[in-house]
């Protein structure tokens, strides 16, 4: 983690008001995580981010193994230990085996990519770099996906480089049973 303390503390539960608790009820799904109990802190931010949150994680068209793939990189690309430390949990529950995440780090280059795999993580890596997908990569990925497809993954890699940005600077921390970059 690049900070042992969070510079926003998340709120508890119990410290919340009912919409704060509601908000972080709809978001969490289950038990309360560290990211929503802390941009609850700014209900009104944490609500409207969570429209298009939701689009980029649930709604997407990337199939999940291949967005868990991307938001993975730029986890990583980003050094943002909580968001490597979630998805893989979801990395995993759809499909990604520990090898493939552990070459994740590895990059595009990595020995054992299939071709699309290669061609989603150079699109994260070029957008993270140059905010912009080259010819090469753009055909790569125009041979499988559609227009929607690739606004769908530009919007996905902006929005986890977002996240990861206000997670590094936040100083949220791992939630209780998670892992980050070394186990």
């Amino acid at each position: 983690m690049r900070l042992s303390e969070p510079r926003v503390t998340p709120l508890e539960v119990s410290d919340m008001d009912e919409e704060q608790r509601e908000v972080v009820r709809r978001a969490a799904l289950g038990e309360p995580i560290n990211i929503f109990t802390t941009l609850a802190r700014h209900t009104k931010l944490l609500k409207r981010w969570l429209v298009f949150g939701a689009h980029v994680l649930n709604k997407s068209t990337i199939p999940p193994r291949e967005r868990e793939l991307v938001i993975l990189r730029i986890g990583w690309l980003c050094q943002s230990e909580y968001e490597w430390a979630q998805h893989v949990v979801i990395g995993k529950n759809v499909g990604l085996t520990e090898e493939e995440i552990a070459r994740i780090k590895e990059g595009p280059d990595a020995e054992g990519w299939a071709p699309m795999d290669q061609a989603l993580l150079r699109a994260t890596d070029e957008l993270h770099g140059d905010a912009f997908i080259s010819d090469s990569t753009w055909n790569d990925l125009k041979k499988t996906y559609s227009d929607n497809q690739m606004m769908d993954l530009i919007f996905a890699v902006g929005n986890y480089t977002l996240v990861s940005m206000a997670l590094n600077s936040l100083g949220v921390q791992i939630d209780p049973g998670l892992n980050g970059f070394k186990k």
